[in-house]
């Protein structure tokens, strides 16, 4: 074990255009990724088979397996999963950027801003139409040059989007930009978790996922704020250089990543993802359970004037304060979901049902809405490295697919919330209306949930 780990320290070291092979990256056989238990728990003195309630373990009905070491130090775990958060950095300015530019974008294309804001719904149709369709066509592909190839996917369609002349080839740009978001962070992610030790894969794959809340957090009001400086063009500009960076950072930092014995490279093996009933209850909770934070989000420039009494001029302050809630959500469901995966998925669906009926009760006073809109930043985050690192182990014969899935079902997630946010809108409910839509959403996502556990726990009682 001591060499094959002194060869993978000795490559990352020398990594440059043609890095070589890793043996020691190659996890355990029957397992795509090193792992303590099959939910991402540590690896600790597992539930025995009287005592524990699935999702508090993650659902594993097994004892956990022995501690597995990180095939790298970890200055290089680190400098990888910094590499690829580069990319979701990227990603997470291009997506959420255009939400703030517009107004500027429609009177530059000679459109008006209902009309602009399709471009929205054409990036979130990319994602959903692209993770799959990406990772099955790409499936004999050795997941770093994928990842690699994805960047570069991500800057042309982004330099495409900076020069697009009329609405029709920007909404094409806008698709084609879409395409590779939920196949990066799918890939990414199983990447993350692969290389992080036993009880860390969660935590690995939220520190991934901290590249698009950062963004909300900092790349989206700088980008608005440089769009309205120097013309919205120079907002996707800005995303290419990011996602070249990335490219650089992934080529060099992330090493190669043989796939396991056993497991197939194929279209027809990813496709197997879709055979297990718990990667479908997983995307139904993203899907339905994620939505109750974008039906907030989706119309947020209308709550800050509107119910918090705040000028326009705040609404790109409390964007940030949205997107540092989303930034500190990240990180603690990273570790929270190292104990347990579905616990951690649980406990957001019920914080986000409850702070969401909270603020709807209390956001005329400003202060407590400010507050309001950070803690169900926070809490919304807890579903996604947990909903993520579970696809991974809810399809350990197709992880890549599963993974990617994910980004998919956000995106459903994000225009569900926004459409049913929009209907008790326009049905007159007025503008915290949303806010009472997102919590209802959240209990449905918790009632996937449980759902979900039940029929681990009944499939558990099965097979012993």
């Amino acid at each position: 074990m001591t060499s094959r780990t002194d060869a993978v320290v000795t490559a990352v070291s020398h990594a440059g255009p043609n890095p070589p092979a890793r043996p020691a990256a190659t996890p355990s056989a029957g397992s795509p990724y090193p792992t303590g238990t099959e939910d991402g728990g540590p690896a600790r003195p597992g539930p025995t088979p009287s005592s524990p309630s699935p999702y508090l373990t993650g659902g594993d009905a097994h004892p956990p397996a022995p501690p597995t070491p990180s095939p790298l130090p970890p200055r290089g775990l680190r400098a990888a999963i910094i590499a690829m958060a580069i990319g979701g950095f990227a990603i997470g300015t291009t997506e959420f950027a255009t939400m703030g530019l517009l107004p500027q974008m429609a009177t530059s294309l000679g459109v008006s801003v209902p009309t602009a804001g399709r471009l929205i719904s054409a990036y979130a149709l990319g994602v959903v139409i692209g993770a799959p369709l990406i990772v099955v066509v790409a499936a004999r592909l050795e997941r770093k040059q994928l990842l690699v190839l994805l960047a570069v996917a991500i800057a042309l369609g982004n330099a495409f989007s900076a020069v697009a002349p009329e609405f029709g080839s920007m909404a094409v740009s806008r698709f084609v930009a879409g395409l590779p978001h939920g196949a990066y962070f799918g890939v990414a992610s199983l990447i993350a978790a692969t290389l992080a030790p036993a009880g860390r894969r969660a935590r690995a794959v939220s520190q991934v996922m901290l590249g698009l809340t950062i963004a909300t957090m900092i790349g989206v009001p700088l980008s608005t704020a440089l769009g309205q400086w120097a013309g919205w063009r120079s907002a996707y500009a800005v995303v290419v250089l990011v996602s070249l960076a990335a490219v650089v950072a992934i080529w060099r930092f992330v090493p190669e990543l043989p796939r396991p014995s056993g497991q197939r490279a194929s279209a027809r093996g990813e496709l197997r993802a879709f055979r297990h009933a718990q990667v479908w209850f997983t995307l139904g909770i993203a899907a339905v359970g994620f939505g109750g934070m974008f039906a907030v989000y989706s119309y947020i420039g209308e709550i800050v004037p509107e119910v918090l009494g705040l000028s326009i001029g705040a609404v790109p302050l409390i964007l940030a304060v949205f997107g540092t809630g989303m930034t500190v959500g990240t990180v603690i469901a990273g570790r929270l979901a190292d104990r347990s995966v579905m616990g951690t998925a649980i406990a957001g669906l019920v914080g986000m049902a409850v702070l969401l009926a909270g603020f709807a009760l209390t956001a005329h006073w400003a202060v407590v809405g400010i507050i309001g809109l950070f803690a169900i930043a926070t809490i919304s985050q807890f579903l996604g490295p947990s909903l993520q690192t579970r696809l991974l182990d809810s399809s350990p014969d197709a992880p890549s697919l599963a993974a990617a899935l994910h980004h998919s079902a956000l995106n459903i997630g994000n225009a569900v919330g926004a459409w049913v946010g929009g209907l008790v809108l326009a049905a007159g409910f007025g503008y915290l209306a949303p806010a009472w839509a997102g919590s209802v959403l959240a209990v449905g996502g918790l009632v996937i949930a449980l759902i979900a556990v039940g029929a681990q726990r009944r499939a558990a009682a099965g097979r012993g």
